[in-house]
């Protein structure tokens, strides 16, 4: 193993995925481990090495926790992630905290002041509709499932009163739920 290896690696992984810090540093640990295991070596003669090629990364701008914190943000939103959600998934992907909450911060602040409030609400409706919970669900089944959906809901991190409020939302004409009021 050599330097060299290790960077091909890197940019391999990183021609291929998004990365924050840890996730690169995490996937290099263990391709220094697979390989030092195969050759009967010690990976932590190799601890090192994957610090030097990270660090080498980042300086290059190959990786950087606010732009991944940033993106990965926007696309869990779209797909209904609530902030507590996020929050958790960005933290398994070894995003500093600070990061987290700054780019929450920038995503507050780059709406409307009126619709920075909705955000959550919007989330909610989007994991709704992605799951076809409450007034996405057929009509005969609704009143069923109310109890179910809400705690679909809930697990995923919603406030009670803002699951109770996307569940019991009418649907249009057009089978689609109205404007929150």
């Amino acid at each position: 193993m050599s330097p060299a290896w290790l960077e091909r690696a890197a940019l391999h992984y990183l021609e291929r995925y998004s990365a924050s810090t840890e996730m690169l540093r995490r996937t290099l640990a263990r391709r220094v481990q697979k390989r030092a295991r195969a050759r009967g070596e010690d990976p932590e003669r190799f601890a090192d090495l994957v610090t030097a090629t990270v660090a080498r990364a980042v300086s290059a701008g190959l990786v950087d926790d606010a732009r991944f914190a940033d993106t990965r943000l926007a696309t869990l939103r779209r797909r209904g992630t609530s902030t507590r959600g996020v929050s958790a998934k960005l933290a398994a992907k070894g995003v500093p905290r600070d990061v987290v909450e700054a780019a929450m911060l920038a995503e507050r602040d780059a709406l409307p002041d009126g619709e920075a409030d909705a955000i959550e609400e919007q989330a909610a409706q989007a994991y709704a509709k992605r799951r076809r919970l409450g007034p996405y669900r057929r009509p005969d089944q609704r009143a069923t499932h109310r109890d179910r959906d809400l705690a679909a809901l809930a697990r995923a991190g919603f406030a009670y009163g803002l699951a109770r409020r996307v569940v019991d939302r009418e649907p249009d004409e057009s089978g689609e739920p109205d404007a929150p009021s």
